[in-house]
Order: C-alpha cells, then sequence, then structure tokens
C-alpha cells in the first residue's frame, strides 16, 4: 500500500461521492457499475480503499456534512466498510458490510420507477455472490468455521428475482440475470433442488417471452437448465438446452464453450451421436472425452473401463460419471456387430447365429473374463434395451439376429427408449 496523505485521501473519498451522486443523478448506469465492481479490483477502487482506509471512520462525517451526499448516506456508509475491509482481506467483514448496502440499493432501485439501474443492480447481485463464496472459502472454511455466507447471498438474490419478476417492461426482464446467478449459488453449494422453483417462475409464467431476454442471459440459463436435465437423465431435453446454449454462446469466449462441451458430449454419445474426428475434442481441451469416443468406435470394453477410470475424479466432479459409465451397452453392441461382421465374411449362411463362445472369447481377448451366464445376461439386457435385434436361445446358447437391421442406430435418442 503506497503512503498517502491526507489531503490526498481526502480527494479520492470525495471524488468518488460525487461521481456516484452524479451518476444517480444523471442516470449513468455504465459509470455507476464501474464504481460498484469490487470484483475487478480496479486502480480506482484500490486507491479509494487506501484512502477510506487511511481516514477510518472519518469517511461517514464526509457524507453526512454534504445534503448531495447524506442523501445516499444508507447506501454509501456501508459500502466504503465493505471496501474499506476487502482491502484488507476481512472478507466475512466485507461481506456482512456489502449485505447492508446491497439492502439499500435494492430498496432505492424499487422506488425508482425506470429501469435504468439494471445493469448496475446485476453487478449488485454478482459481486454478493462471489464475496459470499471468498468470505466462505478464503476465511470461514479455513478458520475452521461454517461456511455460510454464499446461503444468505441466495436469500438476497431471490429477494432480487422476486422484485424483477413482479416489475414491469424492463425491469423484468431483469430476472433471467438474477436467476443464473441463483443457479450459480445452488450448485456452489449442492442444493440444486431448489432451481426447479425459479425455473417454474420462468418458464411457466405468461409474463416471461423467454426470446425477449438478453441473449447471455438466455445461453447461461440454457446451460444451466441443461446441466440439471443431464442429472436426472433426460438426455433428450438436456441435448436441446445444451445444443442451444452452444449455439447462441459467443465463439471467443472458449471457456464457456469448453464448460458447455464438457455436458454436452456425454448427452451426445448417450443418444447415440459420436464426434467424427477427434479435432473438437482437441481444440477445446477435452482429451479425457477421447479415449472414451475411441472405445465406442472400436467396440472397446477395456478401453472405455481404462478410461473412466483414469479420469474418474474429473467425471465425478462434472457429476457424468454415471453417464458415461452407462454407455457400455453401446460398446457392448458394436462388439456385437463386429463379431456379425467378422463371422458374416467366413459364414454367411450362420452370421445371423451368434454363439455365447464366441462372444465370451471376444470379451476374454479384450481382458473381460466373463462366463456364460453373464453374457446371457448382457445379450438379454441389449436385446430388451432394443439395441439389438433377435431372441436369445437357451439351450444352444446361441443369440439369433434378425436379418433386417440386427443394431438399430439410436438415431438421437435414449437407449430403450
Amino acid at each position: 500500500m503506497a503512503y498517502v496523505s491526507m489531503g490526498e485521501a481526502h480527494r479520492r473519498i470525495t471524488e468518488y461521492l460525487n461521481r456516484f451522486c452524479d451518476a444517480v443523478s444523471y442516470q449513468d448506469s455504465s459509470t455507476l457499475c464501474r464504481l460498484l465492481s469490487f470484483s475487478s479490483n480496479s486502480p480506482p477502487l484500490l486507491s479509494l480503499a487506501d484512502a477510506l482506509n487511511l481516514f477510518q471512520d472519518a469517511s461517514s462525517s464526509l457524507i453526512r456534512q454534504s445534503d448531495k451526499f447524506s442523501e445516499y448516506g444508507e447506501i454509501l456508509a456501508p459500502l466504503f466498510r465493505s471496501l474499506q475491509s476487502y482491502r484488507v482481506g476481512n472478507l466475512v467483514e466485507a461481506y456482512l458490510a456489502f449485505d447492508k448496502f446491497a439492502n439499500a440499493f435494492v430498496q432505492e432501485f424499487r422506488n425508482w420507477e425506470s429501469a435504468w439501474a439494471l445493469e448496475a443492480l446485476h453487478v449488485v447481485c454478482y459481486e454478493i455472490r462471489v464475496l459470499a463464496e471468498k468470505a466462505d472459502h478464503k476465511e470461514l472454511t479455513c478458520n475452521g468455521k461454517s461456511p455460510e455466507k454464499l446461503k444468505a447471498a441466495g436469500s438476497l438474490l431471490m429477494k432480487v428475482f422476486g422484485l424483477l419478476a413482479a416489475g414491469k417492461g424492463p425491469k423484468r426482464l431483469g430476472a433471467l440475470y438474477v436467476t443464473c446467478q441463483l443457479f450459480k449459488t445452488y450448485f456452489k453449494l449442492g442444493t440444486v433442488n431448489l432451481c426447479p422453483s425459479v425455473i417454474r417462475s420462468i418458464e411457466t409464467a405468461r409474463i416471461f417471452d423467454f426470446e425477449e431476454f438478453p441473449r447471455r442471459d438466455k445461453v447461461t440459463y440454457m446451460y444451466y437448465t441443461g446441466r440439471l436435465e443431464v442429472f436426472n437423465e433426460n438426455f433428450l431435453a438436456a441435448d436441446t438446452k445444451l445444443s442451444y446454449a452452444l449455439q447462441y454462446c459467443n465463439p471467443k469466449r472458449e471457456g464457456n464453450i469448453r464448460m458447455i462441451l464438457k455436458y454436452l458430449i456425454p448427452v451426445k454419445l448417450s443418444i447415440g451421436v459420436i464426434p467424427k474426428d477427434d479435432e473438437l475434442l482437441q481444440n477445446y481441451n477435452l482429451h479425457e472425452y477421447t479415449k472414451i469416443v475411441q472405445a465406442l468406435r472400436k467396440g472397446d470394453l477395456r478401453l472405455l473401463r481404462h478410461a473412466l477410470q483414469e479420469h474418474e475424479d474429473r467425471f465425478l466432479r462434472s457429476g457424468v460419471y454415471l453417464v458415461l459409465e452407462k454407455l457400455e451397452l453401446q460398446v457392448y453392441q458394436r462388439l456385437m456387430k463386429k463379431i456379425y461382421i467378422i463371422q458374416k465374411q467366413s459364414d454367411p449362411a450362420r452370421a445371423h447365429q451368434l454363439k455365447l463362445e464366441v462372444i465370451a472369447k471376444a470379451l476374454r481377448w479384450l481382458e473381460m473374463d466373463m462366463d456364460l451366464d453373464e453374457v446371457e445376461c448382457i445379450m438379454t439386457i441389449l436385446i430388451h434395451k432394443n439395441l439389438v435385434k433377435g431372441y436369445l436361445a437357451h439351450k444352444s446358447k446361441v443369440v439369433v439376429l434378425s436379418k433386417q437391421n440386427p443394431f438399430p442406430k439410436l438415431n438421437g435418442k435414449p437407449v430403450g427408449s
């Protein structure tokens, strides 16, 4: 922290107060956004924080001594306290003060007839979520205390959502951004069961026309609701939503595209859509899926299981491990098809009759040691799931395949649908 004289500190604080009040008076939303963006760590805000820490409580007197400043005293005083605490690393104190500021700002926004400060309100929602995460992770958890600030921030976000959803015109269109902040909060807390109530408010209420919302917010919304559909194994709905997010995502935001693909790829694989090459995986650094895709192409069960084991932690954290594990049935189908093609070349008359012993030998070659009863069980499941057309001749231990389309394609539908 560089040395700051009292005179310089006074100038910085007064300049900020003037800029804040002018931004409100002239409804300058962009300036107000910059003044409230703590997490940007912009030099002007950092220098203001240094000045506030030099003045300590004297900054409150600067607010009171001017009618222009005192009008917004309930907003500015906790905002200054939060910035002071944030600068010196007292994140819990910074959060508590910012929460008071946020509640006062929301009340002020409620009183403004127009939506001129909507973007600034969005900044407040973003900042309180980020600040709560930092307070929980960097201070409370590290000190062995219960992380509770993000949960509290979620309550404020819900309050803002209710305010915007009940508003009119442009104010109402700001609700989707807050919804996305709620999703981020709930996913972080592991309370995704709270998402459906918010989704119902957006998707079933007649007051909303989804296409009127900003594109940025629609992409984020579709990403999170798509993830929810993945967790619920509603793969067709997940495909629709994640594909929408990918289509309309800013192509320059490669990190965001990668996040979408991390869930869209398992969904596509689950409905039988396999990338033609590995270029997509390489371009977006999704190498963890390379061997899984290869296993599906080859019908190599050993490769699939090795890939799942190799990247188990990553897949579990993403919540897609069980989705990928269920690809085994498709791998079995492709293995069966390879055996069928080989037999058709060597003995065309008996190509549609696959002995369980032959299938068991192929699995042993892949280091999958199974007895005939286990192989028979797998074949029964494949037939039941419509991955194989035919029937099982139990006594002769043979799978009798249909002579027409014995291995149906999924054609973009989940297994068994």
